[in-house]
């Protein structure tokens, strides 16, 4: 603000200093009554103000009118950027380290804990927590334990030849016709062909991959039609398994045709296949458990040599259908094929060439020589299985050992 001090030459002019003092706390006067613009900070508190007179008198008029006096609003802190967190966030973020804190030692312990006992982490994984440890391997050692539905689990794929025996089950039961394979090893074995394990193929010597794949292709077929093939098991031929050896194996050729039209004691088609007389012995249910693999190596001259060890288990019964008991047979295969390059060998292309075959046959009567397995089914069925009195007991599902020459019959001490 300025303004002009009177003309010197006026007598009634006001002295300069005074005039200088009134300018001065003019000034002072018009700053201080000048409105002034409300920090955001005021604004948001007068707001805040504003909104909880509102409530608290539209509470206080809902009480007057229910005729019940209204409860005084409580103000609630605002969670500013000044206030820090609320101590529901606080209690949030306490909980979550607390949780964070738990998982940590868990996993520590279940870590320490596979380093320490693999088979009991094991065991946790597969929800049995006995501490029992009764896990598969490749010698059979397993116990059985049964899983909620009251069936005990499959045993993994083989993939080793075993070094044991099978372990005897405490809890044994007597097999029945609704569960033929109860209280056997064989009730962990896989059901049919899912039991011949076949391993990944790859080219040896002369052979590509693809002539080794088809190789085990064929060794397998040739096992399912020998001894899983129902027409098979009733007496027939097995058809597809011999039109699978090369015809140019004459000997051997001749010696199966003859086995299968006049089996008699030395052609005898119980070296090559199962067989049931269907009016003597029937099979209880549709599955026969197997257990086996099949490997493979180089052989003479370049070709692939396939060697087959497979068990085979079947749950039998008396075909008069008046008998209740049910026993079991098991057969113990282990063969020998090799394929080869016809641009090398003189061999047929695609056919297997037999070079080795053997058996164990358990629960089967020595002395008859029809060409059909004979079990032992209890007092009311089969005949008598009593071996000659030289001859060894011998554990049929004991896949550790190898089979011997001959018959392979002897006293069996399980079924």
């Amino acid at each position: 603000m300025t303004a002009e001090p009177p003309a010197s030459g006026d007598k009634s002019a006001i002295p300069d200093d005074v005039w200088e003092k009134f300018v001065r706390d003019t000034e002072q006067d018009i700053r201080a009554q000048a409105p002034k613009e409300p920090s955001a900070r005021a604004r948001m508190v007068t707001e805040r103000f504003r909104r909880e007179a509102e409530l608290a008198a539209l509470q206080q008029r809902k009480g007057k009118r229910w005729g019940r006096r209204a409860k005084p609003a409580v103000p609630a802190e605002p969670a500013g950027w000044r206030t820090g967190p609320t101590w529901q966030d606080r209690e949030r973020r306490a909980t979550r380290r607390r949780l964070r804190g738990g998982l940590g030692v868990l996993l520590a312990v279940v870590v320490l804990l596979v380093v320490l006992n693999p088979s009991t982490a094991l065991d946790w994984l597969r929800g049995d927590f006995s501490g029992s440890g009764a896990s598969a391997d490749s010698a059979d050692t397993t116990g059985y334990r049964s899983d909620d539905s009251g069936r005990p689990p499959a045993l993994p794929p083989e993939t080793a030849p075993p070094t044991a025996a099978p372990s005897v089950d405490p809890m044994a039961d007597t097999p029945t016709l609704a569960e033929p394979f109860r209280g056997s090893p064989a009730l962990l074995y896989a059901d049919g062909a899912t039991g011949i394990v076949v391993p990944p193929a790859k080219a040896v010597g002369r052979m590509t991959r693809a002539q080794v794949e088809d190789a085990l292709e064929r060794t397998k077929q040739f096992l399912i039609d020998t001894n899983l093939n129902p027409a098979t098991l009733r007496g027939e031929r097995p058809r597809i398994a011999l039109g699978l050896i090369d015809p140019l194996e004459s000997e051997i050729v001749s010696l199966w045709d003859t086995s299968f039209r006049k089996p008699d004691k030395n052609h005898n088609p119980l070296a090559v296949a199962s067989r049931f007389a269907p009016a003597e012995v029937r099979m209880v249910g549709d599955v026969v458990k197997t257990r086996g693999l099949l490997t493979f190596k180089e052989g003479k001259s370049g070709s692939v040599t396939v060697h087959a060890d497979v068990t085979f288990v079947y749950g039998v019964t008396a075909a008069d259908g008046h008998s209740s008991a049910v026993s079991r047979t098991i057969v113990r295969r282990v063969l020998d094929f090799d394929v080869a390059d016809p641009r090398v060998k003189q061999v047929t292309r695609g056919k297997l060439w037999i070079t080795d075959y053997r058996q164990d046959l358990g629960n089967s009567a020595c002395d008859i020589t029809d060409g059909f397995l004979h079990p032992s089914i209890g007092p009311t069925g089969g005949p008598s299985t009593t071996p000659a009195p030289s001859a060894s007991a011998v554990d049929p599902y004991d896949r550790s050992k190898p089979v011997g020459p001959g018959e392979g019959c002897g006293q069996v001490t399980r079924v």
